[in-house]
């Protein structure tokens, strides 16, 4: 089966729409100095077509502002790309271009790379003769599969704790890595809509399997009592609402197939993977509805 197409753009478009002033301040502390937090505004989406190559572009983000001590306005854009493009620089440059024609104002240009393979991406266009450089555009960057992951788990920025799942980490790191994330989110003290988009966010680029999933949970009741009991409490809260959905999941699936069969069928698959995971019969007998002797034959 072919795995879902992720629609990565409105991914990063609805985590940095949601902490946008955090994003400024982890990666561009100068830029979050300079402009006024107070007045972002954010402008609708920009679509671009690409007569020479025959393709549409939508802009990811557009931020209206203001420069600190500064009347006129100006317009933060940033471009998320998610995989390598040799012509990137030019798409860049063009955005810029059509945008300062329709907006007349000063534009700070950011592009964040999220691909998995290393690249050293440019961060300017340029346009010379021997004797005549008639452009030299620049835009600031981000690169994340070259960010040390450990450099950002002691920021306290929802920012950082999404993006560790597509930092410059190694397959033996991924549990470390989830813990950390999860630490980070239990410092946080997000609220429930916030904290669930992070999660969100970081379950879609850094998947553990059930071992390694263990192998978190061993390493969770290591740590501090009180830290160790409110990383746990997250983890049983978002495999309870996982659990959740596979059961709905299960029902209408067992309801478009129109057999009661189908809707047994998916509840005990849930059942089997939350005893794998070491719930006690009446949490599963709680969250799925199914009779104690029905479940305790599934355990066996």
């Amino acid at each position: 089966m072919a795995k879902p197409r992720i629609d990565h753009d409105r991914l990063f478009k609805e985590l940095l729409s949601t902490f946008f002033e955090e994003f400024l301040l982890l990666f561009f502390p100068n830029v979050y100095e300079h402009i006024d937090v107070h007045h972002l505004s954010f402008l609708t989406e920009e679509l671009f077509t690409d007569v020479t190559a025959g393709e549409k572009h939508r802009v990811d983000l557009l931020v209206e502002t203001k420069m600190k001590g500064e009347e006129g306005l100006i317009i933060v854009h940033v471009e998320h790309q998610s995989y390598a493009q040799r012509t990137f620089p030019e798409r860049m440059f063009l955005y810029f271009s059509r945008l300062f024609q329709k907006y007349r104002r000063r534009i700070v240009p950011i592009a964040i790379f999220s691909y998995d393979e290393h690249h050293d991406e440019p961060s300017s266009l340029v346009v010379q003769f021997p004797f005549l450089t008639v452009l030299d555009f620049r835009y600031l960057t981000v690169e994340l599969r070259k960010l040390p992951w450990r450099a950002y788990i002691r920021h306290d920025n929802p920012v950082a704790a999404a993006l560790l799942s597509k930092m410059g980490y190694n397959e033996e790191e991924k549990v470390e890595v989830k813990k950390e994330f999860l630490r980070m989110l239990v410092r946080l003290e997000l609220d429930e809509a916030k904290q669930r988009l992070l999660f969100g966010f970081f379950e879609t680029y850094l998947r553990l399997s059930e071992e390694e999933e263990a192998k978190l949970r061993n390493e969770v009741s290591q740590m501090e009592t009180k830290e160790a009991k409110q990383v746990m409490e997250l983890i049983v809260s978002y495999e309870q609402r996982g659990m959740e959905k596979g059961i709905q999941q299960g029902v209408k699936q067992g309801m478009k197939q129109g057999r009661q069969q189908g809707i047994e069928e998916g509840k005990l698959d849930v059942v089997k993977r939350m005893l794998a995971k070491g719930y006690d019969v009446d949490t599963i007998h709680e969250l799925t509805g199914l009779p104690v002797e029905k479940i305790e034959r599934v355990k066996g």
